[in-house]
């Protein structure tokens, strides 16, 4: 089974129908439909909404299927983020999106809103590495800004494109989560890698070959996703991916057990869905 952890709805009027047949097409069972995004964010592809029709439109896309999962995008620093949050929840919503477009990630006025959706469970996707927004704004999503989430009990969160161009800084902030997680594990804080390009053709191999050949206990920790947009998901470009990924894996000599966990397993867990499967290894010492 492979799930989509990175599908974006744009504010687009819900057509589940097309959608389905879309993905069913590409071979892609499901996954995370993203919000329309908040006012501040990217140049915006339709009108902006109020948080209530942007959550409204999420949940109408996703209602009855049971492998969709809907995701709140959130600007964390507006004033009614917390009821916003509260709200989501309430309603139904799997897990929240935040693209750091006019803030660093650690900001006073965001760090009590990471707390609340770790407090209710829900997982955050982050948008990292270089932002094709038409703004000055990829300062603040380098990966190492990142690290203030150590102070978020409990907060399972995601860095999206393996913060291309940054991919070794990603992997070095996944060591440093990890090895605190297998260190205080009572802290629970956990970082997951949503390998979604990002990463150009050209760079592919190489950022994957790092993934899984640093030596962190990282397999459990990956995400699949195309950032396709709904209703007109990009069936060629999501094939494309993974008959690209499913080339490296095969260079790579990964496990079926490792693909399957990429494709679908660790979203599933990433949602709170499942459980982990192995504890966290500790790094060596000097790691």
């Amino acid at each position: 089974m492979i799930l989509d952890n990175h599908i974006h709805l744009w504010g687009a009027d819900p057509q589940p129908d097309t959608l389905a047949s879309r993905l069913a097409e590409a071979g892609i069972a499901g996954g995370v439909l993203i919000s329309p995004p908040p006012t501040p964010y990217l140049v915006q592809k339709s009108a902006p909404l109020l948080p209530a029709q942007r959550l409204h439109n999420v949940l109408t896309w996703t209602q009855g299927r049971d492998t969709w999962f809907p995701f709140y995008w959130i600007d964390p620093t507006e004033p009614d983020a917390l009821a916003q949050v509260d709200e989501a929840v309430a309603q139904g919503i799997a897990g929240f999106k935040v693209i750091c477009a006019h803030h660093d990630p650690c900001v006073s006025e965001a760090m009590p809103v990471y707390a609340r959706i770790a407090h209710h469970g829900r997982p955050l996707l982050f948008h990292s590495g270089i932002l094709w927004n038409a703004k000055p704004s990829s300062f603040h999503n380098r990966p190492a800004g990142f690290e203030g989430l150590l102070t978020v009990p409990g907060l399972r969160f995601a860095l999206a494109h393996i913060s291309w161009p940054w991919c070794d800084e990603c992997l070095a902030v996944y060591g440093k989560f990890q090895n605190a997680l297998s260190r205080l594990p009572d802290i629970g804080v956990e970082m997951f890698i949503d390998i979604t390009p990002g990463t150009p053709p050209i760079y592919r191999h190489e950022a994957l070959t790092k993934v899984h050949t640093i030596g962190y206990d990282i397999q459990q920790n990956l995400l699949f996703g195309t950032d396709c947009s709904a209703p007109d998901y990009n069936v060629a470009w999501a094939q494309e991916i993974c008959a690209r990924d499913d080339a490296i894996y095969a260079d790579l000599g990964l496990s079926p057990e490792t693909i399957a966990l990429t494709y679908s397993g660790n979203l599933l867990r990433f949602l709170g869905k499942t459980q982990r499967e192995q504890s966290i290894k500790p790094l060596l010492p000097g790691q």
